[in-house]
């Protein structure tokens, strides 16, 4: 019974298996991430205007990035455009020409793509990229967006909660940092079989992308022990999302976690 549970140990052990002390890291980790930029009522999330003010007030940036229907990347969210625009659709059925005619909210913004936002921030602060894979189209999003990614020269990292984005930027982009998104699936999750909600929320597909970074929302880091030894043993950086207050912000920091956040300044 005892090497059962040895051997159990162990193999967790290695399913969680990163990447450690990737030499880009000191670009990141000193700074806070706005996330989806510095929105609020004005500014809407994953806006140029967002970004934006982001920059102006010292803030790096996380951005969401989907595949529309030209190979294009545009930089929101959601799949569907319903709660960002008000308008029926998905980013995946339309063209780059058809996504510029719908605004986000009540406001002149437009949907951005990926382009236009590199343009914009032209490396004057750091980028979280969020690769958003939508009906198995995981790893054309993550060669598209590392095509665009390759002349640009600021510092960025890519994370996703689909490992398979991960596993090709294992496989063909090993130098971009990248990072699993995670969060406790058993609570946010109904529509998962329970043995994928274990899977994910455990991080136990990591052995196959070796991640730099765990992505971890931040008040469920506790309900698995995964963060822990992916810092400890594996040496693995941890970002924290989405924190919504200061009490949040500080816990986060002292844990020695990048801080993602939203509503607030800190």
């Amino acid at each position: 019974m005892l090497s059962i549970l040895i051997t159990l140990i162990l193999l967790y052990l290695l399913c969680t298996r990163c990447r450690g002390s990737h030499p880009g890291w000191p670009e990141l980790q000193d700074w806070s991430y706005a996330h989806r930029g510095l929105h609020d009522s004005r500014l809407p999330e994953n806006s140029l205007a967002a970004f934006r003010a982001a920059m102006e007030n010292g803030y790096g940036i996380e951005l969401d990035l989907h595949l529309t229907k030209d190979g294009n990347l545009a930089v929101i969210h959601d799949s569907l455009l319903n709660r960002t625009t008000g308008q029926a659709g998905r980013v995946e059925d339309l063209t780059t020409e058809e996504l510029s005619q719908y605004h986000l909210g009540d406001t002149p913004e437009t949907i951005p793509t990926f382009s236009d936002v590199l343009n914009l921030i032209q490396g004057k602060v750091p980028l979280i990229v969020e690769l958003k894979p939508v009906d198995g189209n995981h790893d054309q999003l993550a060669q598209i967006a590392c095509k665009q990614l390759e002349q640009y020269q600021g510092c960025f990292c890519m994370e996703s909660f689909d490992y398979r984005c991960l596993v090709w930027l294992r496989r063909h982009r090993p130098d971009i940092i990248r990072g699993q998104l995670a969060e406790n699936f058993f609570a946010t999750r109904n529509d998962l079989p329970d043995y994928v909600r274990f899977i994910t929320t455990h991080c136990l597909t990591n052995f196959l992308s070796v991640p730099d970074f765990l992505a971890y929302r931040f008040d469920h880091r506790m309900k698995t022990p995964t963060c822990q030894v992916a810092s400890r043993l594996w040496k693995a950086k941890t970002v924290a999302w989405t924190l919504r207050s200061r009490e949040d912000f500080d816990r986060a920091k002292a844990e020695g976690c990048i801080p993602i956040f939203e509503n607030f300044r800190p």
